[in-house]
């Protein structure tokens, strides 16, 4: 028996963690914290097992490549977006998260459209500003759902995350922007 048959598996965790997306910012909305955790947790594992079996198996896709990073950034997205609606972040936080977002997104379109194909890499910057926004939004939740957690965590979180953020921002506008000058010059 191949295992190639199984190699739709990821894609399916990717799904279901897309899914998943609604009924957390739903136990955010209504204050169902320790929901909104699991929800999180799981959420997480499945992103971990995914990786660890499209990277074990080779069981790597184009729809996986692209739709993996996207179900990770919605849910983080999301997260963020929910906790400024019911105040427990500052409006000024999810706008530098999106912001960013936005600037990656944006610089990445420019570059293909004018420019060229590229691939495009986490930098170690980006990854530390990923791993930090969801450590921040767990112990976060962690804290709302009552359970051990300091309380100034959240603050420190805030403060952590608007850094990272801004350094891995500009440091993904210097990179590829340096690129793209040295791509559009003769």
């Amino acid at each position: 028996m191949s295992l190639e048959r199984w190699r739709w598996i990821p894609n399916a965790l990717t799904f279901l963690r897309i899914l998943l997306i609604a009924p957390f910012a739903g136990g955010l909305l209504t204050e169902n914290y320790r929901l909104a955790l699991l929800i999180f947790v799981v959420a997480a594992a499945t992103d971990a097992f995914d990786g660890y079996l499209a990277r074990h198996f080779n069981w790597r896709s184009r729809f996986g490549a692209v739709a993996d990073p996207l179900a990770d950034k919605a849910l983080l997205l999301t997260a963020y977006l929910v906790l400024t609606v019911t105040s427990v972040f500052p409006v000024w936080l999810f706008a530098v998260v999106l912001g960013r977002d936005l600037l990656i997104v944006g610089g990445a379109l420019a570059y293909h459209y004018g420019i060229g194909r590229f691939d495009m890499q986490p930098s170690l910057p980006g990854k530390l500003n990923t791993f930090i926004q969801i450590l921040v939004v767990l112990a976060t939740i962690v804290l709302l759902a009552g359970l051990p957690m300091q309380p100034w965590v959240r603050d420190v979180g805030i403060w952590l995350v608007t850094v990272s953020a801004v350094v891995s921002g500009g440091h993904y506008l210097l990179i590829w922007g340096l690129r793209a000058w040295r791509a559009g010059r003769p």
